[in-house]
């Protein structure tokens, strides 16, 4: 008889408490005001998303929005995190006067006339002193909702501009003083507002805003229910069911450790009940968490940098973005199927809220939301004016039913009081999230910006390169190693758009020297800060998982990497070899329209078969429990197969049918002991 258990949150109160703390850990400890100050910063919250909506629409100089931009982060920042965790949610004299300076700092810039920019090289007193004072804020924001670390990493590059005269060859730079570092940091747009702020500012709060709108609308909530409904049944059903669900709930939030909450909350019973180990199935809920941030429509917040950072277009990192998330999630499959075998899953019937086709006839519009953005750039809006009209379209398509509403039916119809019903509403309610939701990425962006003023003023980027290649021997694949382990160290300690922004900096130019096309390049490093999210001691996703199961949480980390190891290979297909960008399919839309769809078609199989040969051996089982000799045949197969050359294909997939073939001759001798 097989269990039936409901799509519900069972999760004990302690759990969830360190399941928030997971959370805040990603996003910042943020205070929980009650009374006149929580409706004082919601206001504010909501003032900053309509400012930037507004910006999307009208034009608003790049100064003024980036500048305002900083100043009401800063000013939320302050006022919603505490100084130290025994000032929780009080607001201290000291936390309102920085508040306050932010915006006079903002007041200072935008109100210094035309020559403010001109005057960087040689700024006055005055400049020398806000400009202190804005790094300062920075600095202590970093330190609020990011932790020490970053803010130590920030701290090290700016001692660098200072005191870099000091160091030998080849690290050396002739020495910036205090007046030439602060004028070129906020009296630019190479520093503090440079692209990190730049892509901050426009895509970032309204792709945060946009998934606030699907969030209040019920899409989130829809999305699980559906891929229950739609991948119930069987026992591997329940794996499915994670990885599809990871998938849709995820790409709109673009966060791996939200993601795995919400649908580990839902899954884990299902999963111990149908045998699963409590570190594989918390490994299997951190890894379909991932995938949330480097999933389209949205992948996570440094793919809007690396659009910026190569001056190409959203939908273009879109497109690279394609195969390597069918070849995530294919991985993910295959170890799902392979887990049935491997644990021998117990039947299990999920019982769904509603089939498959009701939920869609009735929430249709959720799906159109989701990929709305994606149609509006293909008729050829901006990725900011898709995101616009994608928010507005989403507003305007939950009305369609009062459970979805962003606007109450009977406020409409004047039966709620007109300011506590709007002020009440969920419409309010995603305008104040998605501003609250940015402000620790645009913190890590700002703070981000004094990186790269450093790396662009000293000349660091190229100076590192050249050492990288030195040591690397001019040898490509050793110099995407070493940048593999750069981006992975960097990763450990710091935020996803942080170490993509450090990295694409300082190592990127190592490897666009050795012939890697720039795009490659970037999408390398945006894969591999991702990859580091899952790696202790930030590896909040596994830890997360593990509470909600009751594993161990470095042994869930352990297994988190087994079920995304398929995609650690997957970076290296498309840089070792000009053939392998064919897995980026080209890079553009203009490229892809004059390449050659066999060598894709090629390369794509290749890699697929790659990643299940790898499946299979890192899962010790493929068609039945592998012998150790087939383990490594499967394991080197994969790696073979992720080299896009021909000798290494012919390797890899001679390996791959040899284990095939002994695997079902096998199975069959096994099938005739039976009978016998």
């Amino acid at each position: 008889m097989s269990n039936t258990p409901s799509t519900t949150s069972n999760i004990d109160q302690a759990t969830q408490a360190q399941l928030e703390s997971f959370i805040k850990q990603e996003e910042g400890d943020s205070n929980d005001y009650r009374g006149v100050l929580a409706v004082f910063i919601t206001l504010v919250a909501v003032g900053m998303s309509l400012l930037h909506l507004y910006a999307a629409y009208a034009i608003v100089p790049t100064q003024v929005l980036r500048t305002m931009h900083v100043g009401i982060v800063l000013f939320l920042v302050y006022l919603s995190f505490p100084i130290a965790s025994r000032f929780k949610n009080r607001l201290m004299w000291w936390d309102f006067i920085f508040a306050c300076a932010s915006l006079g700092i903002v007041y200072y810039v935008l109100s210094s006339g035309d020559d403010f920019m001109d005057r960087n090289t040689m700024p006055n007193q005055i400049d020398i002193a806000v400009g202190l004072a804005l790094i300062f804020l920075i600095l202590e924001a970093l330190r609020r909702t990011n932790g020490l670390i970053l803010l130590a990493v920030t701290l090290s590059f700016l001692a660098y501009a200072l005191f870099g005269n000091y160091l030998p060859a080849p690290w050396t730079h002739k020495g910036y003083d205090i007046a030439r570092l602060v004028g070129y940091m906020y009296m630019t747009l190479e520093g503090i507002f440079s692209t990190a702020v730049d892509v901050s500012s426009t895509l970032i709060i309204l792709f945060t805003i946009f998934g606030a709108f699907l969030q209040f609308t019920g899409a989130g909530k829809f999305f699980i229910d559906f891929s229950f409904a739609a991948m119930g049944g069987k026992s591997s059903g329940v794996g499915r069911t994670i990885v599809m669900s990871s998938f849709l709930l995820g790409g709109p939030s673009g966060s791996g450790v939200a993601t795995t909450v919400t649908v580990g909350s839902v899954a884990s019973s299902m999963l111990s009940k149908i045998g699963y180990d409590k570190n594989a199935a918390g490994g299997l809920l951190a890894a379909g968490g991932l995938g949330a941030i480097i999933s389209p429509p949205v992948l996570g917040a440094a793919a809007f940098l690396i659009a910026d950072f190569l001056k190409i277009s959203y939908l273009d990192v879109l497109l690279m973005a394609t195969i390597p998330t069918i070849l995530f999630y294919l991985g993910l499959f295959v170890m799902v199927e392979i887990d049935v075998r491997k644990y021998a899953l117990h039947e299990q019937t999920i019982e769904a809220v509603d089939t498959a086709w009701n939920l869609t006839k009735k929430y249709w519009y959720h799906f159109f939301s989701l990929v709305s953005i994606v149609v509006f750039m293909l008729f050829g809006f901006s990725p900011i004016m898709s995101v616009f009209w994608a928010t507005v379209t989403s507003a305007l398509t939950s009305m369609v039913r009062s459970d979805t509403s962003i606007l109450s039916w009977d406020w409409l119809r004047g039966r709620e009081s007109f300011f506590m019903g709007l002020y009440s509403s969920n419409l309010v309610k995603a305008l104040a999230s998605g501003s609250t939701g940015v402000l620790s990425i645009a913190v890590t962006c700002a703070g981000a910006g004094l990186i790269v003023g450093t790396v662009t003023l000293t000349g660091l980027g190229l100076k590192f390169s050249s050492i990288v290649i030195q040591y690397a021997g001019g040898s490509l694949l050793l110099t995407t190693i070493f940048t593999a382990l750069i981006v992975w160290i960097v990763g450990l300690a710091v935020p996803v758009t942080a170490s993509y922004i450090i990295c694409a900096v300082i190592a990127a130019p190592a490897m666009i020297q050795l012939g890697v096309p720039a795009f490659a390049a970037h999408m390398f490093i945006f894969y591999y800060a991702v990859l580091s999210e899952v790696s202790p001691p930030t590896a909040l996703s596994p830890f997360a998982a593990a509470a909600i199961c009751k594993g161990d949480p470095y042994k869930t980390t352990l297994q988190t990497w087994k079920y995304v190891a398929p995609a650690i290979l997957v970076p290296f297909m498309f840089v070792l070899d000009q053939s392998g960008v064919s897995l980026l399919l080209m890079g553009s839309t203009k490229a892809l329209a004059s390449a050659n769809w066999m060598d894709i078609a090629l390369a794509f199989s290749t890699a697929v078969v790659g990643v299940i040969a790898l499946a299979g051996g890192l899962q010790n089982w493929f068609i039945l429990k592998d012998h150790w000799l087939e383990r490594w045949i499967l394991i080197i197969s994969g790696v073979a197969l992720a080299y896009p050359s021909g000798y290494s294909d012919v390797i890899g997939l001679s390996g791959f049918v040899l284990v095939v073939f002994s695997q079902l001759i096998r199975q069959k001798s096994q099938k005739s002991q039976l009978i016998s």
